[in-house]
């Protein structure tokens, strides 16, 4: 088959990778030229992505791969045109699909008869039916169902793990018709690897679920629900400090039952992901209470991290604090949603003076957004594990000389590696 992605990002570029790898000519399209030229040298324009640098490598000097900035090129005779293009929300929940409605509007431009269209970009329930369909009508002149056929299908992946995520989790679709459904079928089985899950109810492997909405509210469930059990934990971690109770000894025992499955609190939910997508169910439902508390709980989390850290302390007024962590996550660079705004924020407004630290980022890269980039060695009064990085589990007193206070957002570290410092953990007393 001839393959079209839209957008090389962190989830477009390996999705690309595994469509030519199962020996299909891909090319990608994406605006930032830089993002293409270094693919077409086969060199990953972003790090950390398992598996990602060789196979591209090998790929783009086979001819398989290429990318461009011209829909013209890629669009035109394509079996299959894949949408993996950012989607935001604003802090009243709003979607924006500015981007989308762009590369929308330039695929439908080009969009050419027999092409099967696959959104995999998370989306409100209903977008790929009212918005998505009649925009590629009208920029196509062209009929869905009849010319060409639209499905969602969402992206179930994590970055650095995409590829054995591709190979482990279901491939969840939805289309407009029966025919939609089965093109779908056909593509996502012929680009794909599907694990043995003997534990699912039925096989692994692409699974229609009916419906574009039904689709697109299962990403959207499966996420929330994450958040929303993360609030949970958050909120059962704030009752048991205050009670003299170690909450990672109550998640674990109450876990060893097979109905219960809490997960972890910490300083704060980021990514691409679980911040935003309960957003996008508010959308649709802003009735949902539940969800709206969970993502409010999650969300105060850095000021919570904070305030244990001035109780633990005294006044931060003048006091040199370090924020260990910029990236979202540990081991993944990258600071969409991250805690450490927050977190800067809240000690900012106590009148610390605030530096922030990360093995992935390079002093300018941490300048550019915005923060004091803070060298181990050099001395501070207190300190806030933000990150879970693996550095961060080794880290100590010797590495921040003078620190008297931490507050470990992650419960990463231990109180041995703070010899003379108060270290506090978020769900411990």
């Amino acid at each position: 088959m001839k393959i079209a992605v839209i957008a090389l990002g962190k989830i477009g570029l390996p999705l690309a990778v595994q469509f030519a790898g199962k020996g299909h000519q891909v090319v990608g399209v994406d605006v930032n030229q830089r993002t293409v030229d270094l693919v077409n040298t086969g060199t990953e324009p972003f790090p950390g992505e398992a598996e990602l640098q060789e196979r591209m490598g090998a790929l783009v000097a086979s001819g398989a791969l290429r990318a461009t900035t011209d829909y013209a090129d890629a669009v035109p005779g394509a079996d299959a045109v894949v949408l993996v293009v950012p989607l935001f929300v604003d802090d009243e929940a709003r979607p924006d699909f500015g981007w989308m409605d762009a590369a929308t509007r330039s695929l439908g431009e080009h969009l050419t008869p027999g092409t099967l269209v696959s959104y995999e970009t998370t989306l409100p329930v209903g977008t790929t039916r009212t918005r998505w369909k009649p925009m590629l009508e009208e920029t196509s002149g062209l009929i869905e169902g009849t010319d060409f056929h639209v499905v969602f299908s969402p992206e179930r992946v994590l970055t650095g793990r995409v590829f054995a995520d591709l190979r482990k989790y279901p491939k969840l679709i939805g289309a407009f018709d029966a025919a939609g459904a089965s093109r779908a079928t056909e593509f996502y089985e012929a680009v794909l690897d599907f694990d043995d899950r003997p534990e699912l109810d039925r096989p692994n492997g692409v699974w229609d679920l009916g419906s574009a909405e039904a689709a697109e509210l299962a990403k959207l469930a499966e996420t929330t629900y994450r958040d929303v059990n993360i609030g949970l934990a958050n909120q059962f971690a704030r009752f048991a400090a205050d009670n003299g109770i170690d909450i990672y000894q109550v998640i674990e025992a109450s876990n060893s039952q097979p109905y219960s499955h809490i997960h972890r609190p910490g300083i704060a939910v980021g990514g691409h992901c679980i911040p935003v997508y309960p957003r996008l169910y508010l959308w649709n439902d802003p009735a949902a209470t539940v969800v709206r508390a969970a993502r409010e709980a999650n969300a105060e989390m850095p000021s919570y991290a904070v305030a244990l850290l001035e109780g633990a302390h005294g006044d931060l007024a003048g006091q040199t604090v370090v924020v260990l962590g910029a990236a979202y996550r540990g081991g993944v660079k990258e600071t969409a949603f991250s805690g450490v705004f927050g977190t800067v924020s809240a000690l900012t407004e106590r009148g610390a003076h605030v530096l922030v630290h990360d093995p992935l980022y390079s002093d300018e890269e941490l300048s550019a957004l915005g923060f004091v980039p803070y060298h181990t060695g050099t001395p501070a009064d207190a300190a806030v594990i933000q990150a879970d990085h693996a550095e961060y589990r080794t880290i100590s007193a010797v590495d921040l000389p003078g620190v008297r206070t931490v507050i470990d957002g992650r419960a990463i570290s231990q109180a041995d590696r703070w010899d003379g410092a108060t270290y506090r953990v978020i769900g411990k007393p």
